[in-house]
């Protein structure tokens, strides 16, 4: 007989199979994770033949967690292109200007436009895109220093000045009713999201995050000098700047819904590089995936923990947090670029 030779799948890609399955069995058990009928595990049997646990699963949980998911997957993926675009592992999608862009938006809705969610989520949106044009718009004014620095530096300076008016717009609002408002919206949150919310921030994120999937082998290139990359045959400026619009897309409106939620698409790439290193074709969909992983995670705890709701952006914060220390006291492990 023949010999007839197996071929067993690449080790990185039994891998990224291995986290699907993980991604998908957590997604599944938060499903049936709540405090009704009881605290605990809801058998899904019930679904047949409680009306009201079928609406609640459905109506509720289903699209808090696919939000969640989705707000996992653009947050990490963005981290891990902006930590590959600027060869700095200490970056995140909020930082040039995105989310304090965000967050002023929110506030200046929340004082001046109603309390609409529409509205809210439509300021937000508007200011986060708005940051990242200004960075861009001062990056290209700056006469010293490399692309990369100027705009690192109008990123910087661009989140202060949204900072500053987001103070401004605290000390201004209504202590009463829109002071609240405007820092429950600042610590991050699910709580009030449906299909509606979900369904408004679908189309974006798809979009956007399929581009930086499809386009994720040049990330490997763009970490090196522009010089080198075009070299190999692209254009650096201009793949760039397509991955800085697609990943500031999908982290505006994710942002827009779920307010400032911090440190996933900080830690989780560097979670994901120390399983792919920084092969992007690996490490990316690796980061995506350990993303909507991380912030499931995080967002059922803080609604089932206690009887009240723990907003998200403090959960992401602790876990993130803790994790990042970790990293940095195991002699073993260093951060990778």
């Amino acid at each position: 007989m023949p010999n007839k030779k197996i071929i067993a799948a690449p080790p990185e890609k039994r891998k990224i199979f291995i986290l699907s399955l993980i991604l998908f069995a957590v997604f599944i058990i938060a499903l049936f994770i709540g405090r009704y009928p009881a605290k605990g595990l809801m058998d899904p049997r019930i679904l047949f033949t409680d009306p009201l646990a079928w609406k609640l699963v459905f109506n509720l949980r289903l699209p808090r967690l696919l939000t969640s998911l989705i707000l996992g997957v653009s947050l990490a993926g963005s981290g891990m292109v902006f930590q590959m675009i600027f060869s700095n592992p200490l970056v995140e999608p909020g930082f040039l200007g995105v989310s304090q862009g965000a967050a002023f938006g929110a506030a200046f809705a929340i004082i001046f436009l109603g309390s609409s969610a529409w509205i809210i989520q439509g300021s937000a949106a508007f200011f986060a895109v708005a940051g990242l044009g200004f960075s861009y718009f001062i990056a290209r004014r700056v006469r010293f220093g490399g692309w990369v620095l100027r705009l690192i530096l109008s990123g910087i300076a661009v989140s202060a000045l949204f900072s500053a008016g987001v103070g401004i717009m605290k000390y201004a609002a209504d202590p009463m009713s829109q002071l609240p408002e405007i820092t429950f919206w600042l610590l991050g949150g699910l709580w009030s999201i449906t299909w509606k919310e979900l369904f408004t921030i679908l189309p974006v994120t798809i979009i956007s995050m399929t581009i930086v999937f499809l386009m994720r082998w040049r990330l490997n290139i763009l970490s090196l000098d522009d010089e080198t990359a075009f070299s190999l045959g692209i254009s650096p400026g201009t793949a760039r700047l397509i991955f800085l619009i697609s990943a500031t897309a999908a982290t505006a409106a994710v942002i827009s819904v779920s307010g400032i939620v911090n440190w996933v698409g900080l830690i989780v790439p560097h979670i994901s590089r120390r399983l792919y290193r920084a092969d992007t074709r690996q490490s990316l969909p690796a980061a995506m995936i350990l993303g909507g992983i991380f912030t499931i995670f995080c967002d059922t705890m803080a609604r089932t923990i206690f009887a009240g709701e723990i907003p998200l952006g403090i959960f992401t914060s602790l876990i993130g947090a803790g994790i990042f220390i970790i990293l940095l006291l195991n002699r073993n492990m260093r951060i990778q670029k």
